[in-house]
């Protein structure tokens, strides 16, 4: 029994990330590796919130059409946050009305959340990434 280590048996560190989305999905490659990088954390059973703020918000408005940009439409990628147990997905209000858009309008369910309360959420994690 000597030959164990005590490390081998101890629990996994779960750690509180939030990934802050802020960016229109394209343009530049942030958008899509935020994406990429929550499905990461996920797959290593993190806790895992995203928020879309701002022009982020347009990352998961339904219909987009790419084709007189040249690239691919990801926006059915986030469907797979549900497969990896990401639950926590927040939109801000105030980016919402600011553009028009309402919760109908986007590709997944997420939770609207004001800007007070979403300030909150995101006092309570131990890890805030944007992008």
């Amino acid at each position: 029994m000597d030959d164990i280590h005590d490390d081998e048996f101890e629990p996994e560190i779960v750690k509180r990330f939030m990934y802050v989305n802020r960016r229109a999905p394209y343009g530049t490659i942030y958008a899509l590796e935020s994406l990429e990088m929550v499905l990461i954390a996920a797959a290593f059973d993190q806790d895992v919130s995203v928020v879309f703020l701002d022009d982020g918000v347009y990352q998961l408005k339904k219909g987009q059409d790419t084709d007189a940009i040249g690239m691919k439409n990801f926006s059915p990628t986030y469907r797979a946050l549900d497969d990896y147990d990401v639950e926590k997905i927040y939109v801000e209000k105030e980016s919402l009305d600011a553009r028009g858009l309402t919760e109908d309008d986007l590709v997944i369910p997420v939770q609207v959340v004001d800007s007070l309360s979403l300030r909150e959420i995101m006092a309570d994690q131990e890890v805030v990434l944007g992008s």
